[in-house]
């Protein structure tokens, strides 16, 4: 009998320890559930409101800018008819005038007389020593037909922008003629852009 007591006994505290250890797992247990769904429930507000935050607002602005019509010269060479002796026969040369205008927008090229004493565009004279001179014509054409002068619709170049360089050869020449005195001669022609 005391045997069975001590097995009651036994039982009872074997019973009684499961029946606590299983309350305390299933405490615990709810605990991590509770746990995790507040977790959940944290996340999910923290998502919400970091979407509530990213509410954006929206306006407009214009952007504008007017082109005005506009030449430019960029570059216009000298043009050097080298050394010579006696001008028996003509001598050649050119150089290169180089404009930049607008996309659409006409202008004139013009070549003025130069500085030399009683030069017109269709003689011009370089001067040298003792103010003696040597003359020459420029021309627009390689054939040396069209003299290249400042009269707009009469004798200057024509063209129309392109909204990039564009480059004009003035073609040079030096008629035979009575050889000067050695030295070295010059002129200085203006060149002038109308639009």
């Amino acid at each position: 009998m005391r045997t069975n007591s001590r097995a009651r006994s036994f039982y009872a505290r074997g019973f009684y320890a499961r029946s606590f250890y299983s309350r305390s797992f299933q405490a615990r247990s709810f605990q991590a559930r509770s746990f995790h769904a507040r977790s959940g429930l944290l996340v999910v507000l923290m998502l919400w409101a970091g979407y509530s935050a990213a509410q954006t607002a929206t306006t407009q602005f214009n952007v504008q800018i007017t082109i005005d019509a506009e030449c430019q010269i960029n570059s216009a060479a000298d043009l050097d008819f080298g050394n010579a002796g006696v001008i028996d026969t003509a001598i050649e040369a050119s150089s290169d005038i180089a404009v930049l205008c607008t996309n659409g927008t006409t202008y004139d090229i013009g070549l003025n007389e130069g500085q030399g004493t009683g030069a017109t565009v269709a003689t011009r004279l370089m001067t040298g020593p003792d103010s003696e001179t040597v003359s020459y014509s420029l021309y627009t054409d390689a054939g040396h037909t069209d003299v290249w002068g400042d009269t707009i619709g009469t004798d200057t170049a024509s063209g129309t922008g392109t909204g990039t360089e564009q480059v004009y050869t003035v073609f040079g020449q030096v008629p035979g003629q009575d050889a000067p005195a050695p030295g070295t001669y010059t002129d200085v022609v203006t060149v002038t852009v109308t639009y």
